[in-house]
This record gives C-alpha cells, sequence and structure tokens, in this order.
C-alpha cells in the first residue's frame, strides 16, 4: 500500500447535493501517489466496483470464458432494480456495462465461498470478507452491497495497479479478459478512463437502507499515450438523488479530469 500526503489542488466540485470522500490518484508503473485528498483509507462497501475482481476470479477458474460467454437469462426473483437492461440476456461485456447483480450472483455461486475469499486475500482486496449479513447466509448473494465486504480507496488502487501491471496471482489470460470488458470512456485532452462504477446505500438502525445517503464510486485506470494512471473517486449524498450515485462520481471525475491533470503538470 502507498503513502501519500493529501494535496491541495483544485479539483471540480461534484454537485451540492454529495460530497467527495475521497480522490486518490497514482502512478501505475512505479505507484507513486499523485494525489490523496479525503479520507482515502477508511473501508466502506465496494458494491459493484466489485465486478473488477470478480471478473478476474472468473476468467480466471474458468466460470467465465470470454467477453460474450457465457450468456445468462433473467430468471422471475433476480434483482430487477436496474430496469430492463437488467432483465436482457446478460454476457460478460453486459454484465459490466449495466452493472447486472444477479449475474454476479451466478458468478459467485459458481466460484462459491471459499474460492472467492481465496482470491479476494491474494488480491489484497479489503477484508475479503464475504459471509454476507450476520445470521442470514447470503454472502454469495450481497456481500459486496453494503454488507460484509469492505474497501478503501487506497486498496482499490492497490488492487488496479496490479491488474494494469499483470502481476495478479492469476493467468495472464485472465487480466487480459478482463481488461477488456471493462468499459472505456473518452475523457477530455485525448485521455481514456477505463472504470468501473458502483452505488450503495447505507443501512439505518431499523435494517432499512438509507437513499440520502448513497455512496458513489468511480474506479479504474486512465491513459493517454502510453502513461497509466490509476485512480479511485469515492462520494457520498446529502440527499436523495433521482440518479445513481455511481454515474455521478464517473461524470464529476472524468468532467473535473482537464483543471486535476493540469494541477499535477501530467
Amino acid at each position: 500500500m502507498w503513502l501519500g500526503l493529501a494535496l491541495s489542488i483544485g479539483v471540480a466540485s461534484v454537485p451540492a447535493s454529495a460530497t467527495t470522500l475521497c480522490t486518490v490518484v497514482a502512478d501505475a508503473a512505479d505507484g507513486k501517489v499523485l494525489l490523496e485528498q479525503g479520507d482515502c483509507r477508511t473501508r466502506v462497501t465496494p458494491a459493484s466496483t466489485f465486478k473488477i475482481p470478480l471478473s478476474v476470479m472468473g476468467f480466471d477458474s474458468g466460470v467465465v470464458q470470454d467477453a460474450h460467454t457465457p450468456v445468462y437469462t433473467f430468471k422471475q426473483g433476480d434483482p430487477d432494480w436496474g430496469g430492463e437492461a437488467w432483465k436482457q440476456p446478460t454476457d460478460p461485456t453486459r454484465w459490466l456495462k449495466y452493472s447486472v447483480v444477479w449475474y454476479s450472483q451466478r458468478v459467485m455461486h459458481q466460484l462459491g465461498a471459499a474460492r472467492v475469499t481465496d482470491y479476494a486475500s491474494r488480491f489484497g482486496f479489503g477484508n475479503a470478507d464475504v459471509s454476507g449479513d450476520p445470521g442470514r447466509d447470503n454472502g454469495l448473494d450481497r456481500s459486496w452491497i453494503m454488507s460484509s465486504l469492505k474497501v478503501s480507496p487506497v486498496e482499490q488502487i492497490a488492487f488496479l495497479r496490479h491488474l494494469v501491471n499483470h502481476d495478479l496471482p492469476v493467468t495472464p489470460t485472465a487480466i487480459d479478459k478482463t481488461m477488456q470488458i471493462v468499459e472505456a470512456t473518452p475523457a477530455p485532452d485525448g485521455w481514456t478512463a477505463h472504470g468501473k462504477t458502483g452505488a450503495a446505500f447505507p443501512r439505518n438502525p431499523d435494517g432499512s437502507f438509507n437513499e440520502a445517503r448513497g455512496y458513489g464510486w468511480y474506479v479504474g485506470w486512465i491513459e493517454k499515450a502510453g502513461r497509466k494512471l490509476v485512480f479511485a473517486r469515492l462520494d457520498q449524498d446529502d440527499q436523495k438523488q433521482a440518479s445513481t450515485p455511481g454515474v455521478r462520481a464517473r461524470d464529476s471525475f472524468i468532467g473535473g479530469w482537464p483543471a486535476l491533470a493540469t494541477s499535477l503538470k501530467l
């Protein structure tokens, strides 16, 4: 894990209805932290950013074969809060693009808790705890969604650096195939961001979800002319929003990238 002092660098702010908890950026090649701003060391739910390490696990184990295999179909009782996009036949590329929770559940059940825990531990992905909610035996269905699995932003970029440098303890093919399906988004000034959003709501004392305080993640790597940087952005809403916190975190990070890149002298 890398050390770095928070820098007083002006970055684009998120909308007034959300607060940026952390922005961390590091050079993928040498691990130098270019920016660590905010609380980047407290672990929270990874939400759907867990799909990146889970993809690596799937490809390495053979549970997932390539960008379009296997295809799973929606079944009655599967999570459907993602709307119509979640009710379509889904392959690994659609899985990450539309962040389909039930596809993650299919992969988790085929891997099993012991293998997922072993992979996550070897990846250094947070606390590697996929036990789920206490007493509910639901770890394979929701441990990464406001439950037992927790990761900090600096742990996210440590994992991502191992990914882009091809030095995770898995087959090179598993890394290549994972990087292929992580969505690429054009960023200003010739950069391209490859990343995954994530969103989840903390629990109220009665176990319900606090939809006014949603976490929004955007993690991945951004590259230009052969240079790669790994990054993690974590926001938290101050009030209930119509749009998902993860998408807003992504848009805020990419929209603010020119000012951030200039401040970092990139």
